[in-house]
């Protein structure tokens, strides 16, 4: 067997379509002497049996020891130029109570955007106070809630912003600590639904109104003004706009260092993870190492203190320690006939009908992939049909069969329903094998929707052989519940 041409370059035909490949599948996942996946001591056949496919798998030590590494790096990092590093778990990426705890007890703060994810992170024991609350446009209720329950800090992400928290504060006979989201105008390497720090965007104020705001904070007796925020984007690989939106930040902090005290700088997260074997994610202490070289010269040419500095990274820390289980159904071969220029780099494109080509050139070909239904789909991972996010899947079972090409697509009434868009598989596969599709830790859960009347899956977290609900799934009765037109049935049939 060779390489399809159907599939896109950066897929290489595998040597061994059963390999899981470290960096991509959490730190417990192996094969067991049989070659079955086996995820925290667990194989993957035990759990589907236990709670049903589709599941979310969550392995926990490796959550944990993501979540130690990231805040040694950035703390040993930053105390070697004289300051301190707090680590903001960004609670958007996968948020539950047991997830708020882990954080918590790693001595990670967790940023929570909304009031929902403020609830469950106290719910999970989060300290009020190592809470950090962002979003857009926040409701008076919200930030009524969030100065009540005693946040630690609030982002401010608009102008009027700084008036409505200012008065929820006042009106609670307290002093509010405050950030500032600045819009950078980096334009992040991602796609464009990922890049938060573009000027044509909603988040933040322009840099050129950092002054401004901050004017306006420190005129308010309610408010305290703790420092600057960014955040340029999401699974970031190009380090240059992480250096670049630091330069930018340091600019306007070392302004308004000149005018009063300006305690602490937040570099925002966003770098990214590998997905797939051509994904090259960097290391967190390469990140921290970075941008401590870059505060500490920033200041250093400015002849102003270092501040303290704050880092949010989610995906990180929670995306490849996750996996999702899935039944797989329908198996169906499409093979489409190709055309095939004379060598000049182009590739194949899909015949037409009508279609002539020189005589010089072969006519055409065939090629096949292979689309492999789930028992899920963009309902428990939307991040393919947003993104067009690739990600890596393996059969549980091993297999030495030759991959073919195939596409893994999930059960919904969409022709965008794709899970894993090009994947070489094993060419044995068939109904009722199940199926690991790595990474899904991240914005996966937190995506997840009810499209279609399909229930959510539950979440179960593995560590040493043993697996619990975080998250129950929903049955049809849950997705009943909330219609309030429900009539009872009452007739023959009915």
């Amino acid at each position: 067997m060779s390489e399809n041409p159907l599939a896109p370059p950066r897929l290489r035909f595998p040597t061994d379509a059963s390999a899981l490949t470290a960096r991509i599948w959490p730190a417990s996942a192996t094969r067991t002497d049989d070659g079955e996946l086996a995820v925290g001591g667990i194989t993957a056949s035990d759990l589907a049996r236990q709670f049903g496919t589709p599941l979310y798998v969550v392995d926990e030590r490796d959550v944990q020891a993501r979540a130690v590494r990231v805040r040694t790096a950035f703390s040993d990092a930053f105390r070697r130029i004289g300051t301190r590093a707090h680590v903001y778990y960004a609670g958007k990426a996968f948020l539950t109570t047991q997830v708020a705890a882990w954080m918590a007890a790693a001595d990670l703060r967790v940023d929570v955007c909304t009031g929902g994810e403020l609830a469950v992170a106290l719910a999970g024991g989060v300290d009020p106070g190592m809470l950090g609350f962002h979003g857009n446009d926040k409701s008076d209720a919200e930030i009524a809630r969030a100065v009540e329950v005693g946040v630690g800090t609030i982002v401010l992400d608009s102008h009027e912003e700084v008036q409505r928290v200012a008065r929820a504060a006042a009106e609670a006979g307290v002093v509010q600590r405050v950030r500032i989201r600045i819009n950078s105008g980096v334009h992040a390497s991602t796609h464009e639904y990922l890049a938060t720090a573009r000027e044509d965007q909603k988040f933040g104020i322009p840099l050129t109104e950092a002054e401004e705001a901050a004017a306006a904070v420190r005129a308010e007796p309610s408010l305290a003004f703790v420092g600057l925020h960014s955040h340029i984007g999401s699974q970031i690989f190009d380090e240059s706009g992480f250096r670049e939106a630091a330069r930018r930040l340091m600019d306007v902090h070392a302004a308004l260092v000149a005018t009063g005290p300006v305690p602490e700088l937040n570099l925002g997260g966003g770098w990214g993870i590998d997905y797939t074997e051509a994904d090259s994610a960097f290391a967190p202490e390469d990140v921290a190492e970075a941008l401590a070289a870059i505060v500490a010269e920033a200041c250093a040419e400015r002849g102003i203190p270092v501040p303290e500095i704050a880092v949010e990274p989610g995906r990180y820390i929670v995306g490849p320690a996750g996996i999702t289980l899935y039944s797989i159904g329908t198996i169906k071969p499409v093979t489409l006939e190709l055309d095939v220029p004379a060598s000049d780099g182009a590739g194949p494109v899909l015949a037409t009908e009508g279609d002539a080509l020189p005589a010089d050139e072969p006519t055409s070909h065939a090629a096949t992939r292979t689309y492999v239904s789930v028992d899920g789909g963009m309902s428990d991972n939307a991040r393919p049909a947003l993104y067009g996010a690739d990600y890596t899947a393996r059969l549980a079972r091993s297999s030495d069969a030759p991959a073919v090409l195939s596409r893994v697509v999930g059960k919904h009434c969409e022709s965008g329903d794709v899970v894993v868009q090009d994947e070489y598989l094993p060419g044995d596969v068939h109904r009722g094998d199940l199926l690991a599709v790595a990474a899904t830790g991240a914005y996966c859960w937190s995506l997840a929707s009810n499209y279609n009347h399909v229930g959510r899956p539950p979440v179960v977290a593995v560590a040493d052989g043993t697996a619990r609900i975080l998250v129950r799934g929903e049955s049809i009765d849950d997705l009943l519940a909330r219609d309030t037109g429900v009539v009872p049935a009452t007739g023959p049939g009915r």
